[in-house]
């Protein structure tokens, strides 16, 4: 029995954990009985970049006799047609889907996809295994007599109608085998790894709400999964526990084993709640090398009634101590998120949050717009809320009771040029200076906004050398007479990110004159002043790896680095220079 487990991710770097984790399960507790039909479990990793020709091609070569869809926001549209078509070429095999996407409207997904036979609703790996199962003893004629056997399933009965089965009750997290045995096939992708699900907390726009059965994987098992990782030097290992320190012993005991176990390259992606960072935590944070982990901490909002509305649990005062103190130690990157459309946030409101959020100058700030998921406590209170949103993947809200269209659409501008000026990190002594020009970083953000409106720019695909450029006429615009100071500001940016030899069009006209360039590299060449490291290098290779450059306004001359990058964001280290 050859049952094909199919993933279209939203990117061809992303890996589907959820399928190889269905799979080894399945594998590992599957008993063969005599005359039973062997297992076989096919597992194809898909983009939704791809032709659905391609992926509906190479299905179709698999010969799978049963094929399940794992199902998310992203992709659903995409599985949805695939379903119908892969039945047209396919008619004798039995399609399922899984997933969020569609575990908590499983009847209105069979109604609408008669192609399909059934949903496997919540945590798979049992449910699978069970299928799987039937499916080898009693082939695909026979396999519908037992589902009504399998907890977590809805399923066509013998009659055509749609039989709903109980839900399942969770399994042990330590009973799921670890999928990364060989990590060849996950060359080039990050790796997914969990280490406990479900959430303690109840927030009502996140499914994690709907199960509070919070269980975690043994330490010492993830310890040894990790050392893998570590042994082959995985570039990015990204946690997907709903928030990693929940149980402070559980994630103490991780962060101390890689700090200990680093190797120098691996990074470590953490989820987790600011304020409930203890002091050993953050004395352990302080030691580690730069760029080991990053944090990702889900602020939302800051309108305390808005908090309170979405059944949030969050201090946001200790939060800001919490932030700025490991913003201090200049190790770790921290990502900051913030939700507009939530209940009692209008766009003064959120202009609040979106300060108080910016002051903290997260190493990225990502202004998210509020998804409403079927089988959220969000949907059951739309109506409560005026809640108006799409009526497709992704579900964003369009507007409610505090905020219009015309705001979504004002929030949506800001927000691609927050990504643009703030997040890339490649304007960053520009956009500190230019804070101060506003009377909040709020009000910067929207009318950068309003220049690109009212000069056509805001749908046009910009080269990135071509937005240093639109910067500085808004600067000229606003600004004034300080074209030519934030002109250096741009430049510095610009070359603190890039070795570039050609000299970009916004940049002033380069002012040092060959000699001086000359006399300081064959000066470098005999001392290594301000080059340590570069003794294995003569004068014209010191010259390529380096930028030299003089800054009128800002009054100083500065060399750019780029053999010695910061590993946090990137940036050529710089030192003064007098000529």
């Amino acid at each position: 029995m050859k049952i094909l487990l199919a993933a279209i991710n939203a990117k061809y770097i992303h890996s589907n954990l959820a399928v190889h984790s269905l799979a080894a399960y399945a594998q590992s507790s599957y008993m063969p009985r005599e005359g039973g039909i062997p297992l076989e479990t096919d597992i194809a990793e898909y983009t939704v970049n791809q032709q659905p020709d391609q992926i509906l091609m190479d299905m179709y070569r698999r010969k799978p006799d049963v094929i399940c869809f794992s199902c998310y926001i992203w992709n659903i549209a995409y599985v949805e047609d695939m379903a119908r078509e892969l039945k047209k070429i396919c008619p004798d095999t039995h399609i399922w889907l899984g997933g969020p996407e569609v575990s908590y409207d499983a009847r209105d997904v069979l109604g609408r996809l008669p192609e399909v036979c059934g949903i496997m609703r919540g945590e798979g790996e049992e449910t699978f295994a069970e299928l799987s199962s039937i499916y080898c003893r009693k082939g695909l004629l026979g396999a519908a007599e037992e589902f009504g056997a399998v907890n977590g399933i809805t399923y066509r009965g013998p009659d055509g109608g749609i039989v709903e089965n109980p839900w399942r009750e969770v399994l042990d997290l330590s009973s799921v085998p670890f999928v990364y045995g060989d990590m060849e096939g996950f060359r080039n992708k990050i790796i997914y790894y969990e280490s406990s699900r479900g959430c303690p907390f109840s927030c009502s726009y996140c499914l994690s709400s709907v199960d509070k059965k919070l269980r975690f994987r043994d330490t010492a098992l993830v310890k040894q999964e990790l050392q893998l990782f570590i042994d082959a030097g995985v570039p990015q290992v990204k946690f997907v526990d709903r928030t990693f320190n929940c149980n402070h012993m559980h994630a103490m005991d991780i962060w101390t084993y890689i700090t200990k176990h680093d190797n120098g390259t691996t990074n470590f992606h953490f989820e987790v709640a600011a304020d409930l960072l203890t002091e050993d935590e953050l004395k352990l944070f302080e030691k580690m090398r730069p760029g080991l982990i990053q944090l990702e901490i889900g602020i939302q909002s800051t309108n305390p009634r808005t908090i309170a509305e979405i059944r949030r649990t969050m201090d946001f005062e200790r939060v800001k101590h919490i932030v700025r103190r490991i913003h201090g130690y200049g190790n770790i990157h921290q990502h900051l998120d913030l939700i507009a459309g939530l209940p009692h946030e209008d766009v003064e409101s959120f202009k609040r949050s979106f300060d108080d959020v910016y002051a903290l100058h997260p190493e990225q700030l990502q202004l998210g717009f509020l998804k409403v998921l079927k089988g959220s406590w969000m949907e059951r209170q739309k109506e409560a809320y005026g809640l108006v949103y799409k009526s497709t993947p992704c579900y964003e809200v369009l507007y409610t009771d505090w905020v219009s269209y015309d705001d979504i659409m004002r929030l949506k501008g800001i927000e691609e040029m927050v990504e643009v000026y703030y997040n890339s990190g490649q304007y960053t002594r520009t956009m500190e200076s230019l804070e101060e020009e506003f009377a909040s970083p709020f009000e910067m953000y929207d009318r950068i906004r309003e220049y690109y409106v009212e000069h056509n720019q805001m749908d046009v695909q910009h080269k990135r050398s071509a937005r240093y450029g639109i910067l500085l006429d808004f600067v000229s615009e606003w600004c004034g007479g300080k074209t030519d100071y934030y002109r250096d500001l741009l430049t510095f940016d610009y070359y603190l990110r890039e070795n570039a030899k050609t000299r970009p069009e916004f940049a002033c006209r380069y002012v040092l004159t060959k000699e001086e360039v000359r006399q300081f590299y064959e000066k470098e060449a005999g001392q290594r002043h301000f080059l340590k490291g570069y003794e294995t290098f003569d004068r014209s290779q010191m010259r390529k790896m380096t930028h030299l450059e003089r800054f009128t306004c800002l009054q100083k001359t500065v060399l750019f680095d780029y053999m010695q990058r910061n590993p946090l964001n990137g940036e050529a280290r710089t030192c003064m220079i007098d000529l």
